[in-house]
């Protein structure tokens, strides 16, 4: 079945609290989906975000982002009323994210909540406890020391409680009870709040396509309870680090620093903590992305300590067996491989192997026409064609960096004559494409200018702020959008 998807994450919603919740504007954006003849909706990682905004760089993989959680829900429930919430200041920028001001205020907002919520008289929580307390009860101690210490992360703490020593540990549970049920008690209604909102979605025929980062940040509560998973030294820090290597677009590489795996831990336990990853996102989302998708059949690694990229080795990872692994166990997948950067022969055949649908990418096609993420050298409808991910630049950006060659043959290629006609024509070409799903940022369905572009690789501090506003959402565009997936049978 041929399919559209519009790409914007939670964060990008309308609200008038400084970033997107998962309340009224949710909802509207999906009856948009709908009313557009729109079958998916993409968004990023859920979860937490950590230094530098990035939810590629979170404490936890299973935790969800307490900035979503809609205080108009709580006020609903008698948790909060809007004297708690409505007159601070949550952003000097409708259009943008102010994360400092989010950060600065969320949490004391939460606190009301969580002092006016009744756990005892709540069957509903006493069940997500005991659920999710494979992650949830680690990842709340987590979080309750990592506030106690002002934000410090968990390598720089007292050594016992960074080393995990088991009495400075009980010590630390018996003496932050309240914070820890406190986080526990925002993880309960993030994902009520969410799991609410993916079932009105799915009812109105939207499936929700998320995203789980292939790394853990090294400040994560999996660095931190789980250090066996990694390529740690007897004092849990890194030997090497992820990245990738130099390129034409990056001379000095990309130093992610995210820590390796070590692989051959999660081979001898025959990859269970990677499978129950695989498990829990299944629940989540509909369907999974999974970044940086080659590093399963090799991926780069970085010195520690080092501050370029210029300097690794390639080494092998699991490759397809993993996820054979995981099909017997769970069934059949419903997995995008994010299969972008460095491609190889082994890493084609990891693919044909898993036969997941990978990505083409139309921004990068138009550099020559033998490109492979040009339309017409697409050669299965197994993938999924964006005109551009969370990543690229602005389809209005991206045409105003074109050399006079490239826009050129832009022009020629998608056949038009006038530089404006040429984002339509693109989101076009890929709904026109015989790829199984086309997908494109909502930035390039609402013609926004460079400086709507969500992420920069390799920069800080001016990313993932991109917002909606409710005015962007208009029954006209819905038409819009509705003729071009009847045209193109989406």
């Amino acid at each position: 079945m041929r399919k559209s998807c519009i790409l914007m994450h939670i964060s990008s919603l309308p609200s008038e609290y400084g970033i997107g919740k998962l309340g009224k504007s949710a909802y509207n954006f999906v009856d948009f989906l709908k009313e557009s003849g729109t079958k998916c909706w993409q968004i990023l990682p859920l979860s937490p975000t950590s230094y530098g905004d990035s939810p590629y760089q979170s404490f936890s993989v299973n935790a969800g982002n307490p900035y979503f959680i809609d205080f108009e829900m709580l006020e609903d429930e008698g948790l909060l009323e809007k004297i708690d919430y409505e007159d601070i200041d949550w952003d000097s920028d409708e259009r943008h994210v102010d994360y400092n001001k989010i950060y600065n205020h969320c949490f004391d907002v939460l606190k009301i909540a969580f002092k006016r919520f009744k756990s005892k008289k709540n069957p509903e929580y006493r069940e997500f406890i005991e659920k999710n307390k494979f992650w949830l009860s680690n990842y709340a101690l987590f979080m309750a020391l990592k506030f106690k210490n002002d934000g410090k992360a968990w390598y720089e703490w007292d050594e016992k409680l960074a080393m995990r020593n088991a009495s400075a540990i009980a010590k630390a549970k018996k003496d932050l009870k309240e914070e820890i049920d406190f986080f526990k008690f925002i993880q309960f209604k993030f994902y009520e709040q969410w799991f609410r909102l993916k079932k009105y979605a799915n009812t109105s025929g939207i499936e929700i396509i998320g995203d789980i980062p292939i790394y853990c940040a090294y400040d994560s509560v999996e660095a931190w309870a789980n250090s066996s998973l990694f390529y740690f030294d007897k004092n849990k820090k890194p030997i090497d680090v992820a990245g990738c290597p130099p390129d034409e677009f990056s001379p000095t590489g990309q130093l992610w620093g995210n820590p390796l795996y070590d692989w051959e831990y999660h081979k001898k336990t025959s990859y269970r903590w990677w499978i129950g990853r695989i498990e829990f996102a299944s629940k989540v989302y509909d369907i999974v992305r999974i970044d940086h998708f080659r590093g399963f059949e090799s991926y780069y690694a970085i010195p520690y300590g080092n501050e370029t990229a210029e300097i690794g080795e390639w080494r092998k990872g699991p490759n397809s067996r993993l996820f054979k692994m995981a099909e017997e166990k769970l069934g059949n997948l419903n997995i995008i491989a994010e299969d972008l950067g460095f491609i190889t022969p082994e890493v084609r055949k990891m693919l044909d192997d898993v036969g997941y649908p990978g990505m083409k990418v139309l921004q990068f096609g138009f550099d020559n026409g033998k490109n492979e993420n040009l339309p017409h050298n697409f050669t299965s409808t197994n993938c999924f064609a964006y005109t551009g991910t969370h990543d690229n630049e602005t389809l209005i950006g991206w045409i105003e960096g074109l050399s006079s060659k490239n826009l050129k043959f832009t022009k020629k290629y998608l056949g038009v004559k006038k530089v404006e006609k040429i984002p339509y024509a693109i989101i076009k070409s890929a709904w026109g494409s015989v790829a199984d799903t086309a997908v494109a940022q909502i930035q390039d369905f609402l013609g926004s200018p460079a400086e709507g572009r969500m992420n920069t690789p390799s920069t800080l501090g001016i990313n993932w702020q991109f917002r909606t506003l409710e005015s962007d959402f208009t029954p006209k565009l819905a038409s819009k959008i509705k003729k071009l997936n009847k045209i193109y049978n989406r």
